[in-house]
């Protein structure tokens, strides 16, 4: 016990107990607590991140829309995607593939 009052003459002796206890209470508050601010800059780093994969993801999605407008209404683009991507061809042609 003799360390407590060691420190508390030393240290905290001249401190007013109001301003005491309004110091811990600010560091409680802000350091320690549910919502500290360490917690805070996390999650609004973590908001943010997810909010660029939603507008990343937004763009992906109308670039798809719009990829699938073009192949509902573009038979010969829709013929040149399945010749592409699935490899498919008509009865009387050969495909070679190239590899890179």
């Amino acid at each position: 016990m003799s360390r407590l009052t060691d420190f508390y003459v030393k240290y905290l002796a001249g401190l007013n107990k109001y301003w005491l206890v309004t110091i811990l209470f600010f560091a409680f508050t802000f350091l320690i607590g549910d919502s500290s601010l360490y917690r805070r800059y996390r999650y609004n780093e973590k908001i943010r991140m997810l909010e660029n994969e939603i507008q990343r993801y937004k763009k992906e999605v109308e670039h798809n829309k719009k990829k699938i407008r073009e192949l509902q209404t573009d038979k010969i683009g829709l013929e040149r995607f399945a010749r592409e991507e699935y490899l498919m061809k008509k009865e009387d042609e050969d495909i070679f593939i190239i590899e890179e």
